[in-house]
């Protein structure tokens, strides 16, 4: 009897405990919210576009540019932050609305149904901006309409021609399209047509004019999966040329400038034009080493190329001038050094008409005239007897005369004289040739 009384105890336990426990059993079940219940989220499913197995779905897409960061040209690439807006329609979420008011949501809900599945072609990455939320838009119409908006930066390739660097113009653009879904299944379209770009007025860059924004769509094939629908977003660069002035032309021209100083020195002052031919090449290759360094390693040649490697040429030409100047000038002095020490035995020869024609008293007198000793020691006297005796050796024996030792008078000074003219005439044409070509 004690056992029966403690099993009925024990069932009328369970019979005051049922209602609590299916009470609680409820409360875990997974609840759905107001919003979704609406929207009908578990009636359909969302892994499937609207119309699967029907008619294309058309997803119209705009852009807004917020910001055009950076600009690489070792990289190659550059950097957008944008807002991106999808539309379409997806009858599946239609919901019944008096007010015929649309359903803003957050990006949880985006998680659970369909939305186009778009990426950035020759990105190298990209994100969704999170803070202090995902930066993620949703809003539903009565009749199905969505508009789905994030805010994203990505980095892109561009491909940059740079022979006219750094006077160039670059176009680079920022390609969109679906991973999935080919045109039979999805269309992309710019929106609102060649409206559907709109940019910050306060976009600007260091280095680059922003001159303009443009929408181009086209399609791609692979040939494993079939077309797609490609929208581009292109963008025209013109490069500001004042800081390239400033640090690479301006520099160029002065170094080229300051060599043609050598041509105003004394050819004898070799430690003045020397030191002052190789500080000038010495900065011209640290300008051409500045520049390449923070260039891309191309296969061709640069518009600052030509110019850095002729103003380098130019700089290297008045060292060999110098060069060439003082090797005739020492060709010149031997030359004359040869003639003078033959001056002794010239001297001791006695000719008839050299007697005949000048005294002892003529002789000196001629010596008072110029006294001044020569490098070899000989008098100014000496030296009007060998060009007598150099006269009448010509008139006499046929050997070579005065007309044959001013012969070997080379002015050197006339290839610094011809400098000044060629080497600043040269450079200020090939400068007009130059900046009429890529200007």
């Amino acid at each position: 009897e004690l056992i029966n009384c403690q099993i009925c105890l024990f069932i009328k336990c369970l019979h005051r405990l049922q209602p609590i426990l299916r009470r609680s059993a409820d409360m875990t079940k997974t609840t759905m919210t107001k919003s979704e219940q609406l929207l009908s989220i578990n009636d359909h499913d969302f892994t499937m576009r609207p119309g699967f197995g029907g008619h294309t779905v058309q997803v119209g897409v705009d852009v807004q540019v917020e910001s055009l960061d950076t600009i690489s040209e070792v990289d190659m690439d550059f950097t957008m932050t944008l807002y991106i807006r999808h539309y379409w329609k997806d009858e599946r979420l239609s919901f019944h609305s008096t007010t015929n008011k649309s359903m803003t949501f957050d990006g949880r809900l985006v998680k659970k149904i369909w939305v186009p599945d778009l990426f950035f072609v020759h990105s190298k990455k990209s994100f969704t901006h999170d803070t202090t939320t995902d930066n993620v838009m949703l809003r539903v119409y009565p009749d199905g309409k969505v508009l789905y908006s994030l805010r994203v930066t990505v980095t892109s390739m561009c491909s940059m021609d740079l022979s006219r660097f750094p006077l160039d113009t670059q176009t680079c653009s920022l390609e969109i399209e679906s991973y999935a879904y080919t045109d039979d299944d999805l269309m992309l379209y710019w929106k609102k047509g060649n409206n559907s770009l709109s940019t910050d007025e306060k976009i600007s860059l260091s280095q680059f004019l922003i001159q303009e924004f443009h929408t181009t769509s086209k399609k791609s094939f692979y040939s494993s999966t079939g077309w797609y629908n490609r929208l581009y977003i292109n963008f025209t660069l013109r490069r500001h040329i004042f800081f390239f002035l400033l640090q690479t032309y301006f520099p160029a021209t002065l170094m080229v400038m300051l060599s043609w100083v050598s041509f105003w020195i004394d050819r004898r002052a070799v430690p003045a034009r020397v030191p002052l031919g190789i500080t000038t090449v010495l900065t011209m290759s640290t300008i051409i080493t500045g520049v390449n360094a923070s260039m891309p390693r191309v296969s061709y040649i640069k518009a600052v190329d030509i110019y850095l490697w002729v103003s380098f040429v130019f700089v290297f030409l008045s060292v060999i001038e110098y060069a060439a100047v003082n090797y005739l000038s020492t060709v010149q002095e031997r030359k004359e050094r040869k003639l003078r020490e033959r001056l002794p035995c010239t001297c001791g020869m006695t000719h008839p008409v050299m007697m005949g024609s000048y005294s002892e008293d003529d002789v000196n007198n001629t010596g008072n005239y110029g006294g001044e000793p020569m490098e070899n020691g000989a008098t100014m006297q000496q030296r009007m007897m060998v060009h007598l005796d150099f006269e009448e050796n010509d008139q006499i024996t046929g050997h070579v005369g005065s007309s044959a030792y001013s012969s070997m008078w080379i002015d050197t000074h006339a290839i610094d004289k011809y400098s000044r003219v060629i080497f600043p005439g040269s450079y200020i044409l090939f400068n007009i040739i130059y900046w009429s070509c890529y200007l």
